[in-house]
């Protein structure tokens, strides 16, 4: 195989080495029919003989078994000195011919799942198993030397391998952005293993610290978006491929690309969603909830006469009616399957995005008969990682993931002190509060009735503001028959993310109406607002927890 063009490499030995197998065998047969000569090892060897494809094993190049288990197999001057020559130097040339040893022009190797090995929970022994020596110095030999050999680390990439042989072989561009892949294939794979083994074996590791001295991210271009926050902001979407599938693993079904907004409107509704064990629908706008909302305990009232309850349509109804206005054009998740009566709910509403674990194939029908909205399935096991970073100038800061996990998330941990003890109904709702006011950027105030948000104040530089805004949104945004406000605090629960500083914002909610409150407590004034509490008449707990979200 030759061609005219001096930089095109001709490929006439090459080296596979692959823990992944997909299509290997489809690869070497595209390489036995243009002449090429295979090299390759253990299981990958066996594979491609067993399909009928001749291959030498690479311990009959060596001269040498494998050895330790299979740690040895590939290091050796015979395969090293193949992939590392650089033949436009003739001493290089020189010295494997004195050597007897024949030049490599294709390395098609990939990794052990280390990574995927980490995630499944297995031991120490079993993880250090599959840190791989061979295949890495392979990789980056390879690359390294992408003058005089191509590399491929991806299966992905077989067909530009058949192409390539279609044409005369690998030009020196191809070579060098494959060499490019490569080096960015072991990054990865370095990073995972250093952040694994500083976690284990650091300094600080007999200390159980959970922040090691080192921690390295490795980031993989999935797209390349339209722009970022505003139009002249160039953006693009990277995935973690180390971290719990999220946002950035999602499926898209239908709609038009999406933004950089969409994605982060889109996390932080799952981030509100997903702390309900009921069906739950949150309904998001610049990263803040306008509506929240649980199923009913109990039968759907909203189903018509006979129909077949639908518990996610009724969470949804329920959170577009706390803020319609700033529905419009919002981006909505869903801990269940979306329904034909969620798709239904959305007639004549802008919506953005909706995701969830999946569409029921009714709703997913209607949905794409709509030109404006994104259409995102989940990832299986959709979880969030339980450390988060954010970056500042120069760094970044990392915590664990605010969890409802702390002693004071619990309903049987908070202390009364003012007020009857809610019965369980007023529990539940203030439970719901709890709950959902996490999601809220601070300072957070929701007011919450029969399962829903009814008013949300949120992401004000004081907490009178937050009552304000949130007593405000509540009895503004609906009206009567009679066109008059509905005054929809009166009644209701609230929940605040952090304690009060003075009695002034709860006097707020007491004035409109509110007959329970759950909060943090630990102002230096808790005194002052118990009392003003008690003096209301209204039932106040205090959790002894804060959910900021800044």
């Amino acid at each position: 195989m030759t061609s005219d063009r001096p930089d095109v490499l001709p490929i006439r030995r090459a080296l596979i080495s692959v823990y992944d197998k997909t299509g290997v065998e489809e690869l070497a047969e595209a390489l036995h029919a243009v002449g090429v000569s295979i090299v390759s090892t253990g299981s990958t060897a066996a594979r491609i003989a067993a399909a009928g494809i001749p291959v030498t094993a690479v311990e009959e190049v060596s001269g040498s078994p494998e050895m330790l288990d299979g740690r040895v197999k590939t290091l050796h001057p015979r395969i090293h000195g193949g992939i590392l020559a650089d033949r436009r130097r003739q001493e290089h040339v020189r010295q494997l011919e004195e050597s007897g040893i024949e030049p490599f022009d294709l390395v098609v190797v990939n990794l052990y799942p280390f990574a995927e090995t980490v995630r499944s929970g297995a031991g120490q022994d079993a993880v250090i198993e599959q840190i791989d020596i061979g295949g890495p110095t392979m990789v980056r030999a390879a690359a390294k030397n992408h003058d005089s050999v191509a590399v491929v680390v991806n299966p992905g990439k077989y067909p530009e391998v058949a192409e390539a042989l279609e044409h005369g072989g690998f030009s020196r561009e191809a070579r060098q952005r494959l060499a490019a892949a490569a080096f960015a294939h072991t990054a990865a794979y370095d990073t995972a293993v250093a952040n694994w083994t500083a976690a284990q074996f650091g300094e600080d590791a007999a200390q159980q610290n959970l922040w090691p001295p080192y921690m390295g991210l490795a980031l993989e271009r999935s797209e390349v978006l339209r722009y970022g926050e505003n139009p002249h902001q160039p953006a693009a979407l990277y995935a973690d491929q180390g971290a719990s599938a999220g946002i950035a693993q999602a499926d898209q079904l239908h709609g038009k690309a999406m933004s950089y907004n969409n994605f982060v409107d889109a996390d932080a509704a799952l981030r509100t969603v997903f702390d309900f064990a009921e069906p739950a629908v949150a309904i998001i706008k610049h990263a803040n909830p306008c509506g929240v909302a649980v199923a009913s305990a109990g039968p759907d009232d909203s189903a018509e006469q006979g129909a077949e309850p639908d518990p996610v349509a009724e969470a949804h109804a329920k959170a577009h009616a706390c803020d319609p206005l700033s529905a419009y054009g919002g981006v909505i998740a869903v801990n269940r399957p979306v329904t034909a009566g969620l798709a239904a709910n959305l007639q004549g509403v802008l919506t953005e995005v909706i995701v969830a674990p999946e569409f029921e194939p009714e709703a997913l029908a209607r949905l794409q008969l709509r030109q404006d909205i994104r259409l995102l399935s989940l990832p299986d096991g959709y979880q969030r990682d339980p450390a988060e970073f954010r970056q500042v100038s120069g760094g970044a800061l990392m915590q664990l993931a605010d969890r409802l996990d702390a002693p004071g998330d619990d309903p049987e941990q908070w202390r009364l002190v003012a007020g009857e003890d809610a019965d369980a109904a007023t529990m539940a709702e203030l439970r719901f509060a709890w709950r959902a006011v996490r999601a809220v950027k601070s300072n957070a105030i929701l007011l919450v009735k029969d399962g829903a948000s009814i008013g949300i104040g949120m992401g004000q530089v004081n907490r009178v503001d937050s009552c304000r805004l949130a007593v405000e949104r509540a009895n503004s945004l609906l009206t009567d028959q009679q066109g008059q406000p509905v005054e929809r605090a009166r009644g209701a629960v609230a929940a605040s993310d952090a304690f009060f500083p003075f009695a002034d914002g709860l006097q707020v909610l007491i004035d409109a109406g509110v007959r329970a409150v759950v909060q943090p407590g630990g102002s230096k004034r808790d005194e002052e607002v118990v009392a003003a509490a008690q003096a209301a008449g209204i039932t106040m707990y205090l959790t002894g927890s804060r959910h900021f979200f800044h």
